[in-house]
């Protein structure tokens, strides 16, 4: 018996087309293109609010093995706006496996291609650069010119405010695993579902705050600690974020930031943002400690970074601060440590869900710095 598969395309902004089958929902959706170079995860990259607005072209050639549980998500939905792959699993074998990646696509609404040269896509995101552009498949699907026009039209990733369209509308609580050692007010700019778990596992009580949340909500929580989570869009329009970091560092709060969360620091402190070319995603990123030489394998997803250079120091509004981490790989800045105020901040994931496990001490570094505010 021969199944029929709905013919789809990938569409760049550049012109370029890919061919394939529709894998998920069926119509049109538009986003940047980028490509994820993990092989596994796939549900926590799906469901990680970081990639919102985005086209995430897995590099791995099969996806889908493992199919989808009920445990593994890092938020309430799927929030990539398509997906592509090579090779869709046929047949999804786990033993917490409750449905197909094809079927919760579907009824998530999220529309995917597959039997896409995986290969040829990312060689020509690297050279080119992360672009502008569109899955279509069904009605959708109609003259290469027409499907380019749409694929101009929509929103670039530069200049996107989008923290706001992923945050909690309401302030919740993690309560810690085990007695109560410290508060913690995690402004969520998209914050995965196993950071607060790190942190109840190490005594943290975490009540997650909206983006866009005063001082005064933040104090109110009265806490040991602020940590800024990872999330989607451009630091640049970050404006009020920033503001309320400068507002609990003059009031000498320990402070972690993550991810999004290093670069809301980063201007915090007086440093620019900038594009980059194709981002890190993927959780085989390495990275090094400036002061100690180590070397983290490390989980990120991030297309924007701070300016700077490994080591460098520099004067902030809060006295001096220093770049302490670096990727090898191209020299971006990694993390930030402020010298005379309580307060550091890293480009990756040390929850790492899906990935290594080289940063979670990082979690332990924060608790160690909410001891020393005492």
């Amino acid at each position: 018996m021969t199944t029929t598969r709905t013919p789809a395309a990938l569409v760049l902004e550049d012109g370029r087309v890919f061919r394939g089958s529709a894998f998920g929902a069926h119509g049109a959706t538009f986003g940047e293109v980028v490509f994820c170079t993990a092989m596994t995860g796939y549900q926590e990259t799906l469901t990680d609010p970081s990639y919102h607005r985005q086209i995430v072209v897995a590099t791995a050639p099969q996806i889908g093995n493992t199919g989808w549980n009920d445990e593994d998500d890092e938020s309430t939905r799927i929030w990539v706006s398509g997906y592509v792959v090579r090779d869709p699993a046929r047949t999804p074998s786990n033993w917490r496996s409750r449905r197909s990646l094809d079927d919760e696509l579907t009824s998530q609404g999220v529309v995917g291609i597959s039997g896409v040269d995986t290969r040829s896509l990312t060689r020509h995101i690297r050279e080119r650069g992360a672009m502008r552009a569109g899955v279509f498949s069904g009605e959708a699907l109609t003259t290469d010119d027409a499907m380019v026009v749409q694929v101009l039209e929509s929103p670039r990733m530069l200049g996107a405010a989008l923290a706001d369209e992923v945050t909690t509308r309401e302030t919740y609580v993690v309560p810690a695993a085990g007695e109560t050692r410290f508060r913690v007010a995690a402004l969520d700019l998209g914050i995965k579902s196993n950071t607060p778990r790190m942190m109840a596992a190490r005594g943290i009580e975490t009540h997650v705050l909206p983006a866009t949340s005063a001082i005064d909500d933040l104090l109110a929580v009265e806490p040991d600690g602020v940590f800024l989570s990872n999330g989607p869009g451009d630091p640049a329009t970050m404006d009020h974020a920033v503001e309320l970091t400068r507002a609990a560092l003059e009031r000498r709060i320990p402070l972690f930031g993550i991810c999004f969360g290093n670069q809301i620091l980063g201007r915090a402190l007086g440093r620019g943002t900038y594009k980059m070319r194709y981002g890190h995603r993927g959780i085989n990123i390495p990275v090094i400690d400036v002061e100690t030489g180590a070397v983290a394998i490390t989980a990120q997803n991030h297309g924007f970074a701070l300016e700077g250079e490994a080591g460098e120091e520099f004067d902030t509004p809060f006295g001096s601060a220093k770049v302490s981490h670096v990727c090898p790989n191209d020299g971006t800045v990694e993390g930030l440590r402020a010298l005379d105020v309580p307060a550091f901040s890293v480009q990756y994931h040390p929850e790492a869900a899906a990935g290594p496990h080289d940063a979670a001490d990082l979690f332990d570094r924060f608790a160690n710095l909410m001891e020393g505010g005492r």
